[in-house]
């Protein structure tokens, strides 16, 4: 008898594994980790009916509805094979793209900016949509690189050009929140991809050196979101207020917070916002330390789930597409916490799955629904690395 080439056996083995049935996909979808996410999102329903003065019709009913919607979209994607959504990786990065464009021709004006757009019934803010799509790029361009091209600096052009111009547009609308966080997940994947070090100390001493001549460029709005950060109490009734009402609600919690509908900088309007940017300070009002603790825990969870499925995944793409689904879902939680806490200018970054608007939940359900197909299809075979 014939014994067969151990590669060639564990390849066909490998291969009969992962060409299962849609029955044996439900099975391996991460259930625990939906659970987690139906836990984040129940926070959110709960906060969001004491934001609308106890009642689910104001917010509550809309996000159970965007999240239910969401999940069914999560659960859809994630029996996708992988290696097809790779394949679309740079028409997902262009449709992004074009809808950058559009919102800045036809988008709705809303405070100032001009971020949204109108399809249908959905108002879709598309900055959200493209962190999304840039990450799939960017997995795509890296997962078949060599170390030998990772340390070419023409074969990083491409994907520099593929993080600045999405910025470059977010930037115009203006959301230099999102734009930053845009950039940073860009760089986080740049590492992720094997990125040597010294490039990067090359971008922030440019950074540094360009920081002073972009600040002269911000709008007043946002410079005056700098200035109160340094200092609230300058500006107490006008810039300031939305930091000082945050703080004064987050001490006034405790340890266990007032109860239930009974937080009284929210319901008494003091607090600015509260069923958006300030969604986390009325979850430590009526719950106080406890309450706030268990959200963060339970945020972290989702995070390190992403982590644990990029280290599990055998394939550069599923890592480096989890790695920045991660990041950016970290970049969520931790932007929006050091916001409400006067630790970083107010930059008007949603909690994710927890405060109200359909465009922040409908794209984390995406992309929690590519993390899902990059877990279940963890062990499955791409294309040899590119030389």
């Amino acid at each position: 008898m014939m014994l067969r080439e151990p590669a060639v056996y564990e390849r066909r083995l490998l291969m009969k594994q992962h060409s299962f049935g849609i029955l044996e996909k439900l099975w391996q979808i991460p259930w625990l980790f939906v659970l987690m996410l139906c836990g984040v999102a129940a926070i959110g329903y709960v906060a969001l009916y004491s934001a609308g003065g106890g009642t689910p019709d104001a917010y509550a009913s809309k996000h159970a509805l965007r999240f239910g919607f969401g999940l069914v979209i999560m659960l859809s994607i994630s029996l996708v094979d992988i290696r097809v959504i790779a394949r679309f990786a740079w028409v997902g990065y262009a449709a992004g793209v074009a809808l950058l464009v559009l919102v800045l021709v036809h988008g709705n004006v809303g405070k100032g900016a001009q971020r949204w757009i109108d399809i249908g019934p959905i108002q879709l803010q598309p900055s959200e949509l493209m962190k999304i799509m840039l990450c799939l790029a960017l997995a795509h361009w890296f997962h078949r690189a060599s170390w030998e091209r990772m340390g070419n600096p023409l074969f990083l052009i491409p994907p520099a050009l593929a993080v600045l111009v999405p910025v470059a547009l977010i930037l115009k609308q203006p959301n230099l929140g999102t734009a930053l966080i845009t950039g940073m997940i860009g760089a986080s994947m740049f590492w992720a991809a094997g990125v040597r070090w010294w490039k990067f100390a090359i971008l922030f001493a440019g950074v540094g050196f360009i920081a002073p001549i972009a600040y002269e460029r911000l709008h007043d709005y946002q410079k005056a979101r700098i200035t109160t950060f340094m200092d609230p109490e300058s500006d107490p009734l006008g810039a300031g207020y939305n930091i000082i009402q945050s703080k004064i609600a987050l001490g006034s919690g405790g340890m266990w917070g007032k109860g239930f509908l009974q937080g009284t900088q929210g319901h008494l309007n003091f607090l600015p916002e509260k069923q958006t940017d300030f969604i986390f300070t009325m979850i430590a009002e009526e719950f106080g330390l406890v309450g706030a603790l268990g959200t963060l825990g339970l945020l972290a969870l989702v995070i390190i789930f992403a982590m644990l499925t990029a280290l599990r995944c055998r394939h550069q793409f599923g890592r480096l597409l989890a790695l920045g689904l991660g990041t950016n879902f970290f970049l969520y939680v931790f932007v929006n916490i050091a916001m409400v806490t006067g630790s970083i200018p107010v930059g008007g970054v949603p909690l994710p799955l927890i405060s109200h608007g359909g465009s922040a939940v409908l794209t984390v359900m995406l992309g929690f629904g590519l993390l899902g197909s990059a877990y279940v299809h963890r062990d499955v075979e791409f294309a040899a690395a590119r030389e």
